[in-house]
């Protein structure tokens, strides 16, 4: 038999019917080494030349988004998944193929710690998108269950991927000398937060994007945090009845020293040039580093269409001979890592720790989802005493204990008041 990869994609919204399926169109159709040269792993090309991909199934919450991915991937490929829909697809799918390789999660943020544990108990390999999940505790459990099963979770930290933050961790990272100061931004357009996520009552524009630059930063420097301060807004999306924070903005200290600013907001007007607007900068002790990355050089303005700018790093089309389209880039580049992971373990018997620095692993993810953790208790207490006009006192501290949230005005017997909500060391 041909060594075969077998993948199901739950979650065809934004991400997964475009990104997701896009990628495992061509992964069907050609197999992984057109694509690892991208990721610095050549040398396997041949090795893994002859293993097949076949998304076996497709899953979202309603039966019509389910199945215009299916059709979409039978366009691409003439391969017609199975469609599943309802509240959790996912089971649905382990039940019909108890074979199944990876579980690709790209549904709500809120629910991806239950597609993940699922899928591992089944023993499957998982590919999730951002954030793995949004409480330490479910971290820590996807984490035991996954060694537990001998099975990866790799996260689409696709930020790690993009040619100038691969430039900045292996070159200019040490010439700006040891990091003091920095701040990263990514502000998503109004569409997302008030037509394409339902759920954004249940997450926030840190939890949902400042997730990406707290990974590239923990990769830069592998440094864990040591102490946070958040606040969030809400205005706009209020006056369309929507009760959700507009903005949020969240400055992590970290154990070299270093003090970085997140700002986050879902809330960009919808005639502003790019899909989004994102960047960073980091000041060290010998120099400073600035990435835009929602301005690369590229823009154009036509009658009617104002002007606009776009990320062609990100995915981009490829003309194949025939005339249909190869889909690159390095949002492609994050998923391949942890697919050639998971074929070197299943069909070369490598083990999962001998892989484990090919791609973004949960353990790694662990740190994220911690900080996104705490950021959403300061953030909601601080907002309180803002609208009570007591200011923004709220802190949170990391340390041998856990994640402890300092606040002031929380005293008892006379003495500053502290909440643990987490009692593990990071």
């Amino acid at each position: 038999m041909e060594p075969t990869i077998k993948i199901a994609l739950v979650g065809t919204g934004m991400f997964g019917g475009d990104v997701h399926a896009r990628t495992y169109a061509d992964l069907q159709r050609g197999g992984i080494s057109p694509q690892l040269g991208r990721v610095g792993l050549d040398g396997w090309a041949r090795e893994l030349a002859p293993v097949k991909f076949q998304l076996v199934a497709v899953a979202a919450r309603t039966p019509k988004s389910a199945r215009r991915a299916r059709q979409n991937f039978k366009l691409w490929t003439g391969h017609a998944p199975k469609v599943f829909a309802g509240p959790k697809p996912w089971l649905e799918i382990l039940r019909d193929f108890p074979d199944l390789d990876v579980m690709a999660v790209a549904t709500p943020d809120p629910l991806h710690a239950e597609v993940i544990l699922a899928a591992l108990k089944a023993g499957a390999h998982v590919l999730t998108e951002k954030p793995m999940c949004l409480d330490i505790a479910e971290a820590d459990q996807i984490i035991d269950l996954a060694q537990t099963k001998q099975r990866i979770v790799a996260v689409d930290m696709h930020k790690r991927y993009d040619p100038d933050h691969l430039r900045i961790r292996q070159d200019i990272k040490q010439r700006i000398g040891e990091p003091l100061y920095g701040m990263a931004y990514l502000e998503e357009p109004l569409q997302v937060s008030t037509r394409t996520f339902k759920w954004v009552e249940q997450s926030d524009p840190f939890s949902y994007v400042g997730t990406h630059w707290v990974d590239l930063i923990y990769h830069y420097y592998g440094s864990k945090p040591v102490s946070l301060t958040a606040v969030g807004q809400k205005k706009r999306l209020a006056r369309d009845g929507i009760k959700a924070y507009d903005a949020v903005q969240v400055r992590v200290d970290f154990e070299n020293g270093m003090s970085i600013s997140f700002h986050n907001n879902w809330i960009t007007p919808p005639d502003f040039e790019g899909p989004v607007n994102q960047g960073h900068e980091i000041v060290g002790t010998d120099g400073k580093v600035e990435s835009d990355q929602q301005y690369r050089g590229l823009r154009w303005w036509n009658r009617g269409g104002g002007s606009r700018t776009a990320n062609n790093h990100f995915t981009r089309e490829v003309k194949r001979p025939d005339g249909s389209p190869a889909y690159v880039g390095y949002g492609v580049d994050s998923l391949t890592v942890g697919l050639a992971a998971i074929c070197r373990m299943k069909f070369f018997g490598a083990t999962r720790e001998s892989v484990a620095a090919l791609y973004p692993t949960a353990e790694e993810a662990r740190i994220t989802v911690a900080i996104v953790h705490a950021a959403r208790v300061v953030r909601d207490l601080n907002y309180k005493y803002l609208r009570a006009g007591k200011g923004a006192p709220v802190t949170a501290r990391f340390d041998k204990d856990g994640i402890t949230i300092v606040d002031p005005y929380r005293l008892a017997g006379g003495k500053l008041g502290l909440q643990q909500i987490y009692s593990k060391p990071l």
